[in-house]
């Protein structure tokens, strides 16, 4: 790849706001970009795009203008799924979740249209061209902000339907903290996000059906002084409907986002 081609392929695969703390927020989830090429292989429900972390992107907008790093991926998860190892292998064995490369919803529908199928070449050339991207750039900055701070802090941000019966019973909670079970993290920095979140209104789960994903297990090592935790987002927090951002319930839930920035800003360890 030459170095004129490289900007714009990042530019296709993901924005990265470059700040000057020691916190890097990532949101591998919330774009929605996919090459037409893929789009007429789909169903017509997916190309509504039903699983993707709706607004989270806007949900931490507020990081640059607080000199706080944000990665934000820009395409699909149904073209690759950055929170999954390359490996595909589960993340939460037996228990129902999607892979890699998703061939199925979180509802269980088909992504794909009748005969259609993807062959390992082509997730392998997805690998290469939009997965490696995104973990090379999550990389590279907390490699950064480490060597400016001496450590750094990586928040994984994520949203989901708020009710999904075939991956968890009843209604989940809004604020859905992970560290792997504290594998992650510092314990006290988690003690002290866990603080903010049960404060707030919002109901709150620690380390429950969502401990972290791929990238939280990946970059999450406290004895190289890189500290990950994952925030999974109930829709009923801040949509009233999928797809509809509700202001009343956004603004108190950014509230409750900017106290865990601030936590994460100022925690020393």
């Amino acid at each position: 790849m030459t170095d004129q081609a490289k900007p714009a392929l990042e530019a296709e695969v993901f924005t990265l706001h470059q700040g000057t703390g020691p916190v890097l927020f990532s949101v591998p989830h919330a774009g929605t970009r996919c090459p037409e090429s893929l789009q007429v292989r789909l169903t017509e429900q997916a190309r509504e795009w039903p699983d993707t972390d709706w607004f989270v992107d806007r949900l931490f907008g507020f990081a640059p203008e607080r000199g706080q790093s944000l990665l934000v991926a820009n395409n699909t998860r149904y073209l690759v799924d950055l929170n999954r190892p390359t490996s595909d292998q589960s993340l939460y064995p037996g228990q129902a979740t999607t892979g890699l490369c998703p061939t199925e919803q979180f509802d269980g529908q088909e992504i794909y249209r009748a005969g259609e199928t993807i062959t390992q070449s082509e997730k392998s050339e997805r690998i290469e061209r939009y997965w490696r991207p995104y973990h090379l750039a999550l990389e590279g900055e907390l490699e950064r902000l480490r060597e400016l701070h001496g450590y750094a802090v990586l928040f994984d941000c994520h949203s989901i339907c708020s009710v999904l019966p075939r991956l968890f019973d009843g209604v989940l909670p809004v604020l859905n903290l992970g560290t792997n079970h504290g594998a992650t993290a510092a314990d006290d920095l988690e003690a002290l996000v866990v603080g903010v979140l049960r404060q707030s209104r919002f109901t709150t789960a620690v380390n429950g059906r969502f401990v972290g994903g791929s990238i939280t297990r990946t970059y999450g090592r406290p004895a190289t002084r890189v500290h990950a935790l994952q925030l999974e987002i109930g829709w009923d927090g801040y949509l009233s409907a999928p797809a509809e951002w509700d202001a009343a319930k956004a603004d108190h839930l950014i509230e409750v986002l900017k106290r865990v920035a601030n936590v994460l800003e100022t925690w020393r360890p």
